[in-house]
């Protein structure tokens, strides 16, 4: 009889996490590795964020806060809202987490019963499914299609609801994909909800500022009015502001709600960081001008490496609106076997083989819930890019 708990064997690490650790040992040996397996900017914290949280040290806001965050960072998270979504929302209607993990993790686990259902768009973030397994639900994924940009349709989402439907997650930029639903596509979603009152939505907007080539994003409680009140709208500094180690996410949604992830965070992490709040006041509230210029660089990288993937022989590389991802299949790559002679049965084995003849470090596509594809972050330098997209264009070369 095992210690450990049967929840716990219902879940499985993060890949993401351990595509990562992975890279780091083997360039710890001495091998060239080159990551593109994390989901993080390589800009620095802007210099008045970071200015922000030395003060809150030299003055002393060092102690215990709010379990679910200090009165200045509720307001600016306020004040967002309003600014860049047009939605409306008071202090007590806003939870601030040690990330955007823990906000998705807290409402799951104060609403999730045995036998209910959250509907998950796949391709999604390898953590959902397994927050919903934690929490006690049951986790039903939604395919997106190559030949549609990974989206869902309304058909898929009212096909997918049934009494027991809980909650949609919703993502757009979407991680693994970087796919961004436009404001009509989106409405035909919420069209759907609106026939199914006992559904709630809960958004991640994590990638929000991260939209290209006139892209504008959209949250359903902004794109229909009547969801406000089964809404949770869910985001964070992490991306956008280069704050991924601050650890500081939040959300925004009915008073009962959040009363009830507070009662859940006040008895597992109480607090975030104070300092890391202080700091995000400051990213919420200062300048905001040089998403515009980060999001040139990544413009840049991604036309560099939708180009090099799609250069490739049995790789077919959709072009992202949003994020610092993209999504490539590798459907004509499946049964081909490697210079080393390694048979490409799927896309982890795809993943393995990348790595360990050429040093390139993805993420394969099965853990995020549809294959056969692969993640690549090219929230990195444009040399290591065009090394990397050089290195797979050989390996798929030699393919045979």
């Amino acid at each position: 009889m095992s210690f450990l708990s049967e929840t716990l064997a219902r879940v499985k690490p993060s890949p993401t996490i351990a595509v990562t650790t992975k890279a780091q040992e083997l360039k710890a040996a001495g091998l060239d590795v080159i990551g593109l397996g994390a989901g993080e900017p390589d800009f620095d914290t802007p210099e008045n964020i970071k200015a922000a949280a030395v003060r809150a040290i030299e003055t002393g806001k060092t102690k215990y806060t709010a379990v679910d965050g200090i009165i200045e960072l509720k307001q600016a998270i306020c004040a967002k809202l309003k600014r860049d979504n047009g939605l409306d929302y008071e202090p007590k209607q806003v939870s601030v987490s040690s990330g955007g993990k823990q906000v998705l993790y807290n409402a799951l686990m104060a609403t999730c019963n045995p036998g209910d259902e959250v509907i998950i768009p796949a391709p999604y973030w390898v953590s959902y499914p397994d927050m919903v397994l934690l929490a006690g639900g049951t986790p039903v994924a939604v395919e997106g299609t190559l030949a549609n940009n990974f989206k869902i349709t309304a058909d898929q989402l009212e096909a997918a609801i049934t009494p027991k439907t809980k909650w949609l997650i919703f993502n757009s930029p979407s991680n693994p994909t970087g796919a961004g639903y436009s404001h009509d596509e989106l409405k035909v979603l919420t069209d759907v909800l609106l026939r199914h009152p006992h559904v709630w939505v809960m958004t991640d907007d994590m990638y929000e500022h991260l939209a290209f080539d006139g892209f504008e994003f959209c949250t359903p409680a902004q794109v229909e009015p009547q969801l406000y009140d089964r809404t949770l709208t869910v985001n964070g500094v992490s991306k956008a502001y280069a704050m991924t180690g601050w650890r500081i996410g939040y959300a925004a949604g009915p008073v009962e709600l959040i009363n009830a992830m507070r009662k859940v965070q006040s008895q597992s992490t109480s607090n975030p960081c104070s300092i890391s709040q202080y700091a995000a006041v400051e990213a919420l509230n200062g300048p905001q001008d040089y998403l515009a210029v980060n999001n040139e660089t990544f413009v840049r990288r991604r036309n560099l490496v939708v180009s090099m993937l799609n250069d490739i022989d049995g790789i077919t590389c959709p072009t992202p609106e949003g994020a610092f991802y993209v999504y490539p299949d590798i459907a004509g790559c499946i049964g081909k076997t490697s210079k080393a002679g390694t048979v490409i049965t799927n896309d982890e084995v795809f993943a393995t083989a990348l790595l360990e003849e050429t040093g390139v470090a993805v993420v394969f596509g099965a853990a995020f819930g549809l294959s056969p594809n692969f993640r690549v972050s090219y929230a990195t330098s444009d040399e290591a890019l065009l090394e990397a997209c050089t290195r797979i264009q050989t390996f798929c070369a030699t393919l045979s």
